[in-house]
């Protein structure tokens, strides 16, 4: 027998778990919890500057590893402040634990200090909750929570925890296994069977690729079938790096600011393969006018997304990885010569239209230029705005993983921590965190744990002194009345920055932009480079929204 308290039982089970490291912020309801990590030879914790920061390094660590991550946060406002990482990673699939303190059982509904029902606020955003009301009960809430969040689709978990259990004493006989992911859903014969079929007839295929296929295995069998049948994949946003982009049969993103080509062969398509991707609104445009003359195999784990907007001849609710490794023993191998030169003349006639790349002081050059002056490997981040879509249409992603952004819910803030938990996740990779001066200043406090923690991260920062995917819609759709989105003071990015005690530097006034920012880019540890972008510099093509995917505007001339 071993006799403990509830918060040194959490930290012994996190350590089973395989948990290395947690960011948080300690306060009065979770004390007892940190008093027993410091004790832990296992775990490397991380002060962030602000909850959301703790819950979105957490992300970063989750997302390039696959495997769930941990972030603690005390009571009241440190639990509030934790909400939007979690509604991010439950819109995005990714499976965190959040860890907080709660005031002690007496006094939960008295409005004590720093009380708040986080267990009711965060059911929305979470795929499961726990308010624990013993220390016996963590020996099943811990590993449940683990395996919870990392299986089928996965998702965030909140484990609330008193603070008189936190500190109540226990004696334990045998501590319990690691919880781990349930078996993976095997697919039904008879739809892999039914589905080979509508493949094998098809004459115009197209695979959608999401981020459900997001993983080693299941990219290497999606490029298997591809390559086998002569089948073209167009990515979503979170799909990106499934398909290496250079690949002959990469139609890159779909949707709202992919190549104009792609969504015309979307259109043009008989058999539309949508693995491990929903119908997302960015993707599809006006789901009634998407696709109309294809028909549609879904394979999803998520039951509630197959057939939910959109009809389907094959739903496959099952694994992934699964599915594909079932699929291709179906499948003839076909080349489908006539398909694949019609997608060569549409990428050579409708491709994507950027100019000016070699100048790393332009916004479309400062991501190739940045792409190829980084030694692999490479890690991406990126905000929310028109340098996130500008990244997902030009980079040049090889392989899943790669790829960290916030797509369900668009995060601004996003990724600076993101960054910081992926560069400390892989200690050997450079990352490369892409965002804007709107994005940058909602999270920007954490320029001081990327200080701390000396993460190999650069902030590649465009800078137009504003709002640009909102001034870039009221200027189209609002008859170009710019309000609310300009900013009239100019941040000094580069005197902030120092204060942190982060190198910072302005490309626009380099005399060898390329020079310095190779530089930049190859100095280990944190920096900051700013690049002035115009802010009539807009991001295109564009789906207008509430059009159809075929409407594009913008982005007439051809690369």
């Amino acid at each position: 027998m071993e006799r403990m308290t509830g918060a040194e039982l959490t930290i012994r089970l996190l350590e089973r778990q395989g948990i290395t490291c947690i960011a948080g912020i300690p306060g009065g309801a979770n004390l007892p919890l940190y008093d027993a990590l410091s004790h832990s030879l296992r775990i490397q914790h991380v002060l962030a500057r602000h909850e959301q920061g703790a819950g979105f390094i957490a992300q970063g660590i989750a997302r390039s590893s696959g495997r769930p991550a941990v972030f603690f946060a005390t009571s009241g406002p440190g639990a509030t402040n934790t909400l939007t990482a979690l509604a991010d990673a439950k819109m995005d699939s990714i499976p965190i634990i959040c860890i907080t303190g709660q005031v002690s059982r007496p006094m939960i509904g008295t409005d004590a200090f720093q009380e708040v029902d986080i267990y009711g606020m965060s059911v929305p955003v979470t795929k499961h909750n726990y308010l624990a009301r013993t220390a016996e009960e963590l020996l099943h809430i811990i590993p449940e929570a683990f395996s919870i969040a990392s299986s089928g689709r996965p998702g965030p978990v909140l484990i609330d925890i008193p603070k008189d259990v936190q500190t109540a004493k226990l004696e334990i006989a045998e501590l319990p296994p690691p919880g781990m992911p349930k078996a993976p859903i095997a697919p039904d014969p008879a739809l892999i069977r039914q589905a080979a079929e509508l493949i094998n007839a098809a004459e115009r295929p197209l695979l959608l690729l999401g981020g459900g296929t997001n993983h080693p295995d299941t990219a290497a069998l999606a490029l298997t079938l591809m390559e086998k049948c002569g089948i073209p994949a167009t990515m979503s946003l979170h799909g990106l790096g499934v398909v290496p982009l250079e690949h002959p049969l990469s139609l890159g993103m779909l949707g709202m600011h992919g190549a104009r080509y792609t969504n015309m062969l979307l259109e043009e398509c008989d058999l539309l393969i949508v693995v491990g991707a929903r119908f997302g609104d960015r993707s599809t445009g006006r789901m009634d006018r998407f696709c109309l003359n294809a028909k549609v195999i879904h394979v999803d784990t998520d039951a509630g997304e197959v057939g939910k907007l959109r009809e389907v001849e094959a739903g496959i609710i099952a694994d992934a990885c699964l599915t594909l490794q079932s699929l291709l023993p179906f499948l003839s191998m076909r080349r489908r010569e006539p398909w694949l030169d019609r997608v060569a003349c549409l990428k050579a006639t409708h491709g994507m239209a950027v100019k000016d790349t070699g100048n790393p002081c332009s916004p479309y050059g400062i991501i190739r230029c940045a792409a190829s002056l980084t030694d692999s490997p490479v890690i991406i981040t990126t905000d929310v705005g028109q340098h996130q879509m500008r990244v997902a249409q030009v980079f040049p992603f090889t392989r899943t993983r790669q790829w960290l952004t916030s797509g369900g819910l668009g995060t601004m803030g996003f990724g600076l921590p993101a960054a910081i938990g992926a560069a400390l996740q892989h200690p050997e990779a450079t990352v490369l965190c892409f965002s804007g001066d709107g994005s940058l200043l909602m999270n920007i406090q954490e320029l001081a744990t990327a200080a701390e923690q000396q993460a190999n991260v650069k902030v590649i920062l465009c800078n137009n002194n504003g709002l640009g995917l909102v001034q870039q819609q009221q200027e189209l759709f609002f008859g170009g009345r710019i309000f609310a989105s300009e900013y009239t003071h100019a941040v000094d990015f580069l005197s902030i920055a120092k204060g942190f005690g982060i190198p910072a530097l302005n490309l626009n006034l380099s005399g060898n932009p390329e020079k310095d920012l190779e530089n930049a880019l190859r100095r280990k540890g944190p920096c900051l480079v700013e690049v002035g972008i115009h802010a009539e510099d807009k991001v295109f093509p564009m789906v207008p929204p509430g059009a159809a995917n075929i409407e594009m505007i913008g982005g007439e001339h051809h690369a």
